[in-house]
């Protein structure tokens, strides 16, 4: 008599669920729970991707958030980062294939077992068991049916076709966005097989969605695998990629594969003290910022979307970046973690410029997309130099830079030379606003994502500065001192009667403004997702000149207390209608969204650090807890988790490009990252608890610290940062702190 599938899989899933909770968890990975944020507050959801390290094949269930209890189809890969998916595969019970497509599978959520290099679901309605497990640019999945009948469907989910070939072969072409991915894949037994489109996919394609479905001719066999190599070169590249990657039909060997890599990678950092719920934090955020960049070389070579060749490769090539969201934190955590890899990154940056002569925005796999606004890699390649990363074209890459600021336009959301607007800013120092209700004159302007005229100042502002720093490093003079004073721009909209950076007209008049609330949806006429009270602190790369002009130290610190805590004015609904970016809030303050993540750090200018230490705590207590709703914005792939990283082992780059840390307040009793250079860097924090969050002393290798910063030179010599913590601030460590020597490089 055969026994169903589904008669043991509950039972195991149920010995599985027992045996975790008696072990003692042996690795950071113990602790990833890919739910957390799978439910977004008003915007994106954490997807629960399954992949391994900043790698290109990407996978992970199709359907609408965590609460959804249906999963629509599971894809082979991803484009990009929120960007769509590449080829669909879902298994039916019975044969009808030709209706099965938009049928929905419902699963069962306690019954969903979820891993960065493994997945399962259990189909409650089809008695179906869906595994997977990834490669670098390959993947399995492995489907154990409970009946004689059933099928394997195969969908295209942008432009393509599919074929099968030999009882059990798929191969199938995707056209997006210019250029092509490629799939190749083996069933693990034959059966009947069929296609929708041309036998070729390589000739006389369609422009429609094919499909191609596997049916069982085999009612003894309960269980099917299905291989693939994933390619942006060819079908015969994707096949080479399989047969590199999974030569055998091993499933369990590629998944522990995976599972060594994931622990490798993620045991980097080991953390002492803090509750389970913390550590599960912790381990999931580090986890999230290693989904992006991806690395698209496949055997030597790669597919380049930014020339639409294919070049050999001597070393490895990245894409799939969103800069405006990781230059805070997410690339100066990699250039702790791994600095070899980030160099890889830049130099692929640099390539990127070389083959489609800008510097990227947002350099997707298929090309460059202009989300957002400002020229962010400047700020990451001054930033990577400073810390001694230099194995990248650093000529070319200033060659791109240049380029970017005197040529480019500095519109949101597009591409291309300057126009009469940036003609504008480059004589008067400021991107000009249109008041209420004027019309757009400038038909280059998007026409939803408006002029952004602050957030452009403000962001270029530091652009420039990062470019006239990197002409310094370099030993361009000339170019020093003709960037250098773009830096200051942003001074040509500071009012001061508001203590907020305000909008201009062409004439150089203030526009009369609700500053919490005017500015279209996002604010995007004047700022960019957020609204006045975030971009006051949008100066980074000059603090101190900021703090001049808000009239003092006392002044600044007031005007930081009162962002906590001025009221919206409105109710919430009617504020998010507006912006609904904008999540997270405590008063003004928008811990969903990246421009806030050093502003909490701002206190360690005034007299009063220890409010940093205390915001901080708040921050991460309320809006990062281990639960399906723990990101307070969207994660942006690593964007916002990487601040969580940072912020939970106790310090934050407030400024890239200036390669020093300011001190927090450390989550754990005891963080320590192994370093690449073979050196370990500590903290610890005596006595760190949920009451215990403030600092009462500090030391740097056994020195007494006279500020609350350490530079980047001495993490990456090694040593150990020891805190001494309380329960009341100590109000006097610090208060005479003044790092201006810092700003004025």
């Amino acid at each position: 008599m055969k026994i169903p599938v589904n008669f043991f899989y509950p039972i195991l899933v149920l010995i599985i669920s027992m045996t975790s909770c008696k072990q003692k968890p042996t690795s950071g990975t113990d602790y990833i729970d890919m739910d957390i944020g799978g439910v977004g507050h008003l915007l994106q959801p954490t997807r629960p991707t399954v992949q391994l390290p900043n790698q290109m094949v990407r996978m992970y269930p199709i359907r609408k958030d965590y609460i959804d209890d249906q999963i629509s189809w599971f894809p082979m890969s991803t484009i990009s980062h929120r960007n769509g998916e590449l080829f669909g595969i879902k298994p039916v019970n019975g044969k009808q294939h030709d209706k099965k497509w938009n049928y929905k599978l419902t699963y069962d959520h306690d019954l969903e077992v979820k891993r960065p290099w493994y997945y399962s679901a259990w189909l409650v309605d089809d008695e179906i068991q869906v595994e997977y497990a990834p490669g670098e640019q390959a993947g399995m999945f492995r489907f154990s049916f409970s009946g004689d009948n059933y099928s394997i469907l195969f969908k295209t989910l942008q432009s393509g076709i599919l074929s099968m070939k030999e009882n059990n072969i798929l191969e199938g072409v995707e056209e997006f966005r210019g250029m092509k991915a490629y799939v190749y894949g083996i069933c693990s037994q034959e059966g009947d097989v069929g296609f929708e489109g041309i036998a070729n996919p390589e000739q006389n394609r369609t422009r429609k969605s094919g499909m191609a479905w596997f049916v069982n001719n085999n009612p003894e066999d309960f269980i099917v695998s299905f291989k693939y190599g994933f390619s942006f070169i060819s079908i015969e590249k994707a096949k080479e990629n399989l047969e590199r990657e999974i030569p055998e039909w091993d499933f369990e060997k590629l998944k522990s594969r995976g599972q060594r890599i994931w622990e490798h990678t993620m045991d980097q950092i080991t953390v002492k003290g803090g509750a389970d719920a913390q550590r599960r934090t912790f381990y999931t955020s580090l986890y999230r910022t290693y989904e992006r960049m991806v690395k698209i070389n496949e055997g030597g070579e790669y597919y380049s979307g930014y020339d639409h060749q294919v070049h050999e490769a001597g070393r490895n090539f990245y894409a799939d970046d969103w800069v405006w969201d990781t230059y805070l934190a997410h690339h100066p955590l990699r250039m702790i973690l791994q600095p070899k890899l980030e160099a890889d990154m830049l130099e692929s940056y640099a390539l990127m410029y070389q083959q489609s002569g800008w510097l990227p925005q947002f350099p997707l796999t298929f090309g460059d997309n202009p989300a957002m606004n400002g020229f962010h890699s400047t700020i990451v390649f001054l930033d990577a130099w400073r810390k001694g990363i230099r194995d990248f074209n650093v000529d070319l890459a200033y060659e791109g830079m240049r380029k970017n600021s005197i040529s480019a336009t500095m519109l949101p959301w597009r591409n291309g030379p300057n126009c009469s607007l940036d003609s504008f800013y480059y004589e008067h120092g400021f991107y000009p606003a249109l008041h209420p209700g004027q019309e757009e004159t400038v038909p280059q302007v998007h026409s939803f994502e408006k002029r952004q005229s602050v957030a452009i100042t403000l962001g270029h502002s530091y652009d420039d500065w990062a470019l006239a720093q990197m002409a310094k490093e370099l030993g361009k003079e000339n170019d020093y001192n003709l960037f250098l004073p773009k830096s200051q721009n942003y001074r040509n909209l500071y009012r001061p009667d508001k203590a907020l950076m305000w909008p201009k007209d062409a004439n150089g008049k203030w526009i009369d403004i609700d500053p919490k609330f005017d500015g279209g949806p996002g604010g995007r006429d004047y700022y960019d997702e957020n609204n006045a009270y975030t971009y006051a602190w949008q100066v980074q790369h000059d603090v101190y000149g900021l703090i001049e002009l808000m009239g003092g130290k006392e002044a600044f610190e007031a005007n930081l207390d009162n962002l906590f805590r001025e009221d919206l004015d409105r109710s919430k609904y009617q504020f998010w209608s507006k912006f609904p970016d904008a999540t997270g809030l405590v008063g003004q303050f928008s811990m969903g969204n990246e421009p806030s993540f050093h502003i909490p750090y701002l206190y360690n200018f005034t007299s009063s650090p220890w409010k940093t230490q205390g915001r901080i705590r708040f921050l991460l207590d309320v809006w990062y807890k281990d639960n399906i709703f723990g990101i307070p914005g969207d994660e942006d792939g690593g964007g916002m988790t990487a601040f969580v990283v940072f912020s939970m082992m106790g310090f934050y780059p407030i400024t890239p490009g200036i390669p020093w840390y300011t001190v927090g307040s450390p989550v754990f009793e005891e963080v320590t990252i192994d370093l690449e250079n073979g050196k370990t860097f500590t903290v610890k924090a005596e006595g760190a608890s949920k009451e215990n969050k403030y600092i009462q002393s500090a030391e740097f290798n056994g020195k007494s610290m006279d500020l609350p910063w350490f530079s980047h030179e001495d993490l990456m010599n090694g040593g150990t940062l020891h805190l001494v913590m309380g329960s009341k601030p100590n109000k006097e460590l610090w208060q005479e702190a003044n790092v201006r020597f810092l700003y004025e490089q």
